[in-house]
């Protein structure tokens, strides 16, 4: 054990961060975390798994301090905190990037290239960063088990994934369905309700839209007295017009039929819209011009309303196909099909409708809207399919994004339903430029190119305007949804999905996550919460290569299974094989064993297409099974990791089902993750286990640019965490990302702030321990003395571990509490404003004398004991320099015997040494001063100035009596020669009361105006009266007004020689005329200071003694006369004589003289 502090000559946090880094890995402290603690209860921690196929960010480093904080704190307390880490390693971003990098699209897998390829470069390129993602988690400090990560490709993991589908299966909550759904072109998969709602998938766009002409066919008698009847509908999406098939109105809205004229072709029309909406399409100012009047180019065009109707006095009137390209077609259960143009075209009715926009008469295309296909449905109503040569009903637009070509069709059906002359001229268009491969180079998307050319919408719009069929064209705004990944709009199309039926445990979702702590609470009640009541069933299947298999297999009679484990599917391919559907067992020629869960074992085979779709399984009635292409939603992989990490119930049953590592005790991603990992671990756990998922949960917010903008390359905004680390180190990183603002408010990141916490907080802390070590080791000390008794240590000792014990409770309760940032804003507070500024500058010369008196040896242990715990309380934030710190002292006293802070007991607060009267006393002193010294500043008078008075006016008992504990320190402090109380209200000092509006406005409403008249003339009785209750009861005409001291601002009005300050209750009146006596005593404590800063900078030890030599002038020469001996005293002089001319001094500049000294060194 050393006998001495470590002492430093400079602190450097990018080396401490390697040096303790060192020592973990050689020291195994990570591991030690958890061995030592065994047996101890658990915290359980889940970490929501990053895929390394992209490099980390800045605001991972944010996500990893917020969980490394909590599973710190909780090993300090006792817990054993396991950390498995975790890699997600299916999806949308690794099947993309693998094309983009391949050069091919979907389209071209099982063609150009084939799956088993495929798949094998997912496979490769989902861990290319892991070196980086390992690099960067081991340099920030971040504890969690990497070298044995749970891995989503893994076949033990898909193992327990098939297990819960089939425990979903056997509910009833899977189920296969034909809908309508959020489908990505550019991704080529269909896409989950969660999905869709990630930040940033509902955009502003502005779209080409129209409101249609549909020509009626049996027009009431008053709709054809004026050209053409026609009813009209709007759409945002043109491109769906040619499979529209029949228009919705609402059965209670009332429409209107309106003569007028076409405003592009000028030709006589009459249509048909919702009356409320009249005026939204007709001009108000044309209603009283005669029709007759109009010519073709007139601004003001004339209309007549000439009927009224309810939306059912519409409803079974026809119209004529608005773009007669396709003709609409029925489909039987069989796949054969026949033309139902008669069953299409008419008006049905919908409670959906609604005249907040358009015209009240929604267009209706079944194949590209929910709503639309159910309406449709209930009124019989046929969608306009295509037929496509594999004899499949597809609708007008592939699943790439464009109207189909015709050689993609079945003969028949052309010759039979298709205008090929109408249709060649659009076949293959893309419906949005986002889908059009020439604007996507490189796999970049172009959008600016996509959004500047002309657009189908607009050719459509063109097209229909040239043949009198549109009513109005313009460019809208409105929100639309993009894909979460590809960035490019979706579409809603018509698809084969398997869905997991969790509108049926909405319910008890809800009731569940009442019982999650939510930080912040708003996200849990608010945008999760929300989220549930509006819960849709989640589409699990997903068209793509790389992820996950659905292990169910099917009959073309629908025969089905749902395998549930891998022993399972080797038994049921056993009895294919005796079937004749299977030549042999793969898994048995592999040599895999089933029931044996070594890694060994499972690397034998490949759970992933195409492996498993080469398997075919004989149904009950012997009949070949194969198996569903999809595979499923990614989101269900990490929604599964509680029991897929543990290869769940294949082994580690026990700690799931006796709850030792299930649920989670505290889980942490960012806000993004709210309805994606967050939903799934929560939608899991209560259908299949009945169970919340995570206890704790919180839910970060994004790292912004220091202007607020989001980071990106594109933008060159992006901060590199490793450069960054590497610059200052983790810990100013971490302090600052946690004490900047709450993990769960969008923190906006600058590198100038990491800068300023290193050098104000660790530089505090540094420097306070430097000077602790410097006299420690001077004197000796190692604290082998017993501890000085408490009533034995004087006030300002007892005031600071008092101070100390309560910040070891408030810490402790901010962790417990999920609140890092309250935590370690506490602590900077304490070690910069107390223990450094306050504690430390006023005890400096408690550590200068000679002998190891117990005042001495109490300032030292005092010293000693709040370093060391606020090494501890610091550690779970900033663990690199609270573990230096940590261990440096206790290396000397031997008072732990830990080989990493991380390893030490978290302190526990002794309420005998709280004593909150001395607490509040000192702030006092601290406040009074801190009021004073802004004074001072304020009229530029330096603290060495003494001044005469400082005068507060208390306003009660409690109030005096803590400034008259401190006073004589206040005075000191702010160097003034008294401090004088004004008690009442007949005091020189005349205080005056502002209304805060904003909050009486809303309070008193209509008798504010009074309130603020009667506020403005109180007295100073009544003001004093407001100070002292917190609040004053008005008579008014209108009755009582009671006025809190909140809503109100108290202010003293400042008095010729007087400066005031006020805050909250406290006010100080600071007395700043400096007489000729004062301004003497200030050059002498001026003089003291350069002198000693002469001293200091000619390398002079601190009890050398000197002579002094001053130049005579008739600004300073008084003072130096009157206080010779105190300077002399302060600064170690043995003489200080004034001479008329200083041979080779040093020259010291004033405000407005100079003087020069010469100081030598006896």
């Amino acid at each position: 054990m050393s006998k001495k502090f470590t002492e430093y000559s400079q602190l450097n946090l990018s080396d401490v961060n390697k040096e303790v880094l060192k020592k973990w890995d050689e020291n195994d402290v990570f591991s030690r975390s958890m061995t030592e603690r065994e047996g101890c209860p658990s915290f359980v921690f889940y970490e929501g798994p990053p895929s390394a196929n992209g490099m980390p960010g800045i605001h991972h480093v944010m996500a990893r301090t917020i969980k490394d904080t909590f599973c710190r704190f909780k090993t300090m307390k006792g817990y054993q905190v396991k950390r498995k880490a975790g890699w997600d390693t299916h999806g949308l971003p690794v099947e993309l990037g693998v094309e983009k990098a391949l050069g091919i699209t979907k389209e071209d897998i099982g063609k150009t290239i084939s799956v088993a390829e495929y798949n094998k470069h997912c496979r490769t390129d989902v861990m290319k960063f892991t070196k980086e993602w390992t690099d960067l988690t081991h340099k920030m400090g971040y504890w969690v088990d990497l070298e044995n990560p749970y891995i989503t490709y893994d076949n033990r993991y898909i193992e327990t994934l098939w297990w819960l589908l089939q425990q979903l299966y056997q509910k009833g909550l899977l189920y296969k369905g034909y809908t309508i759904q959020p489908y990505s072109p550019a991704a080529g998969t269909g896409l989950s309700s969660h999905e869709l709602n990630q930040p940033g998938c509902y955009r502003d766009v502005k779209d080409t839209t129209v409101v249609g002409q549909f020509k009626m066919k049996n027009p009431k008698p008053e709709m054809a007295q004026w050209g053409t009847p026609y009813f009209i509908a709007w759409t945002t999406t043109p491109w769906t017009l040619p499979s529209n098939t029949a228009l919705c109105v609402g059965p209670k809205i009332d429409y209107v039929t309106v003569q007028t004229y076409n405003g592009y072709t000028g030709e006589k029309i009459t249509v048909v819209l919702a009356k409320p909406l009249l005026y939204a399409h007709f001009n108000k100012k044309a209603e009283e011009l005669a029709l007759e009047d109009y010519k073709p180019g007139d601004k003001l065009i004339p209309f007549k309303v000439v009927g009224e109707y309810k939306g059912t006095d519409l409803v079974g009137m026809e119209y004529e196909q608005l773009i007669p390209w396709v003709k609409p077609v029925e489909v039987s259960e069989d796949g054969s099909w026949k033309e139902a143009s008669q069953k299409a075209f008419r008006v049905i009715p919908g409670d959906y409708v609604t005249t907040e926009d358009g015209t009240g008469i929604v267009h209706i295309a079944p194949t590209f809207g929910a709503d639309d296909a159910n309406v449709a449905r209930a009124a019989g109503i046929p969608s306009l399919f295509m037929i496509n040569k594999k004899g499949e009903a597809r609708p007008m637009v592939d699943l790439t994004g464009k109207f189909y070509l015709l050689e993609e069709l079945d003969e028949a059906f052309v010759k039979e339903c298709v205008n090929v002359e109408a249709y060649k001229e659009y076949e293959g268009a893309w419906v949005k430029n986002a889908y059009d491969p020439q604007f996507t180079v490189d796999g970049k998307y172009d959008e600016k190119a996509a959004q500047a050319a002309e657009s189908l919408d607009i050719v459509i719009c063109m097209m229909l305007k040239q043949g009198n069929q549109a009513f109005k064209i313009e460019k809208h705004t409105h929100n639309y949804p993009h894909c979460w990944r590809t960035d490019k709009p979706v579409l809603y199309y018509p698809l084969d999905s398997w869905f997991i039926r969790s509108t049926a445990a909405k319910e008890r979702m809800i009731e569940l996550n009442k019982t999650i702590n939510w930080k912040p609470e708003s996200t849990g009640s608010g945008r999760f919460g929300k989220w549930l009541e509006n819960l849709n069933d989640w589409n699990l299947s997903r068209s793509r290569y790389w992820g996950t298999p659905l292990p169910i297999w099917r009959s073309e009679d629908g025969e089905e299974i749902c395998i549930g484990s891998v022993q399972e599917l080797y038994d049921e391919i056993e009895k294919a094989v005796a079937a004749g559907f299977m030549s042999e067992n793969p898994y048995k020629k592999l040599g895999f064993v089933p029931g044996e869960y070594t890694k060994e074992n499972y690397e034998k085979i490949d759970l992933h297409r195409p492996y498993v779709d080469d398997i075919v399984l004989v149904s009950e009635s012997g009949k070949p099974m194969k198996r569903e292409t999809d595979l499923i939603d990614v989101w269900f992989d990490s929604g599964a990791m509680p029991y897929a990490q543990l290869h769940y119930p294949f082994e580690n049953k026990e700690i799931v089902d006796n709850r030792s590592y299930y649920p989670a005790d505290f889980i942490a991603e960012g806000v993004d993750q709210t309805r994606g990992w967050f939903f799934t671990l929560h939608a899991i756990a209560t259908m299949v286990f009945d169970s919340v998922a995570y206890k704790n949960v919180i839910s970060n917010g994004l790292v912004l640019d220091k202007n607020g903008n989001k980071m990106s390359k594109r933008l060159g905004n992006a901060v590199d965490p490793f450069e960054t680390i590497e610059k200052f180190g983790s810990d100013p990183l971490r302090w600052y990302m946690i004490t900047n603002s709450s993990p769960w408010d969008n923190l906006k990141f600058d590198k100038e702030g990491v800068d300023e916490v290193r050098r104000k907080f660790f530089g505090t802390l540094y420097n306070t321990y430097s000077f602790f070590a410097l006299y420690a080791n001077v004197d000796g000390f190692c604290y082998a003395e017993e501890d000085v008794p408490m009533d034995q240590r004087p006030e300002i000792d007892r005031w600071i571990l008092s101070l100390l014990n309560t910040l070891i409770k408030d810490v402790d309760a901010c962790y417990n509490d999920y609140e890092p940032t309250k935590a370690a804003r506490m602590i900077t507070d304490f070690v910069n404003d107390n223990l450094s500024n306050w504690y430390v500058r006023l005890n400096r010369k408690r550590f200068w004398g000679s002998a190891m008196s117990t005042d001495k040896l109490s300032a030292y242990q005092t010293l000693y004991t709040c370093l060391e715990t606020v090494a501890k309380l610091m550690a779970p934030v900033a663990p690199f320099y609270a573990d230096r710190l940590y261990t440096d002292l206790i290396a000397v006293t031997g008072r732990d015997s830990v080989v990493s802070v991380h390893l030490a007991k978290f302190p526990v607060a002794d309420e005998s040494m709280i004593n909150k009267e001395l607490e509040a006393r000192m702030q006092m002193a601290q406040d009074v001063t801190s009021m004073v010294l802004a004074l001072r500043r304020k009229v530029n008078i330096k603290v060495r100035q003494p001044l005469q008075c400082i005068m507060i006016p208390v306003v009660d008992a409690e109030q005096k009596r803590h400034i008259e504990a401190v006073k004589d320190l206040i005075m000191s402090e702010v160097n003034v020669k008294e401090v004088k109380f004004e008690e009442g209200a007949s005091g020189i000092l005349v205080k005056k009361v502002k209304c805060d509006f904003k909050k009486l406005g809303p309070k008193f409403g209509k008798q504010m105006k009074a309130v603020a008249a009667a506020v403005a003339e109180m007295s100073q009785e009544a003001i004093a009266e407001l100070e002292k209750t917190g609040k004053y009861a008005f008579t008014l005409d209108g009755g009582e007004a009671v006025v809190e001291a909140a809503d109100v601002e108290i202010f003293s009005e400042d008095i010729p020689g007087w400066l005031v300050a006020n805050e909250g209750t406290l006010t100080v009146a600071l007395e700043v005329t400096v007489t000729e006596e004062l301004k003497r005593e200030g050059i002498a404590r001026e003089l003291v200071n350069r002198i000693q800063n002469i001293r200091k900078s000619s390398g002079f030890e601190i009890t050398d003694k000197i002579n002094i030599t001053l130049s005579k002038n008739s600004n300073t020469d008084d003072a130096v006369n009157e206080y010779n001996n105190y300077i002399c005293n302060q600064v170690l002089a043995n003489s200080l004589v004034l001479v008329d001319n200083v041979e080779g001094g040093t020259e010291l500049e004033f405000d407005d003289f100079k003087l020069n000294i010469n100081v030598t060194k006896l």
